[in-house]
């Protein structure tokens, strides 16, 4: 009971960051749990909070997302999603892990450091999203990947929030649905989501709003810092 308890909270906390900042929900939610949940177990749990999220979020901010636009990302991410939960079941990991961990360091380290908006070939944008949905099914996190497109392609905040969410949901209906097909489901697992959803999205519903408090400036460098971080837990997973 005491572990169900402290993933509720760690859950709340972690996941209002990313309804706040549209990522590092399950990027910080794994380490901090760690100590009484192995990665593999979060990695399938993480889809229920991530849902949860990305629906509040889109119901209060669809108006922002043009359909044609997310069904383009998607065509990609998808395959590349389907791909990495067959990675997630039968591959090892390790290398694969080290060189993506490398590469969002990378990215996050560039927006750190650099002020201005970078600007991604349509070739390259295509690659982050096939990436993304790689990453979404192998390791249950694609924030890093994705928000590192997003705000080279939109302007302004609620843009870049607004479509991440619209991103990742299709996204995490598709893992839950390959989990389902893959028996990742298993009793203790339901039993974290049955625990934990109740009070999880009564938080999420109220902290929705709090990004209306966070300027641009800001939004960016906390996001540049969170792809970041992302990166670097990466090498420890």
């Amino acid at each position: 009971m005491l572990a169900l308890i402290i993933l509720t909270l760690v859950a709340v906390l972690t996941y209002t960051v990313e309804i706040t900042f549209g990522l590092a929900g399950t990027v910080l939610m794994l380490p901090l749990l760690s100590f009484w949940f192995d990665s593999k177990t979060l990695v399938v749990y993480s889809v229920m909070p991530q849902i949860m999220t990305a629906g509040v979020a889109l119901s209060r901010s669809r108006r922002h997302v043009e359909p044609r636009i997310v069904a383009s990302m998607m065509a990609t991410a998808v395959i590349g999603a389907f791909i990495g939960l067959w990675l997630f079941h039968i591959a090892p990991l390790d290398i694969f892990r080290v060189l993506l961990a490398g590469a969002i360091t990378a990215a996050g380290l560039y927006l750190v450091v650099t002020p201005h908006r970078i600007t991604l070939h349509p070739v390259s944008a295509r690659l982050l999203d096939a990436l993304g949905g790689v990453t979404q099914g192998l390791f249950g996190i694609s924030g890093p990947v994705i928000m590192t497109r997003l705000i080279a392609t939109f302007e302004g905040k609620a843009l870049v929030r607004a479509y991440a969410f619209a991103f990742f949901l299709p996204l995490n209906l598709v893992r839950a649905v390959g989990y389902v097909f893959t028996g990742a489901y298993t009793p203790d697992i339901v039993e974290m989501m049955l625990f934990s959803a109740p009070f999880l999205v009564l938080a999420l519903w109220y902290a929705d709003r709090l990004h209306v408090h966070v300027n641009e400036k800001m939004f960016r460098r906390v996001v540049s810092w969170l792809i970041l971080i992302g990166g670097l837990t990466l090498f420890y997973r």
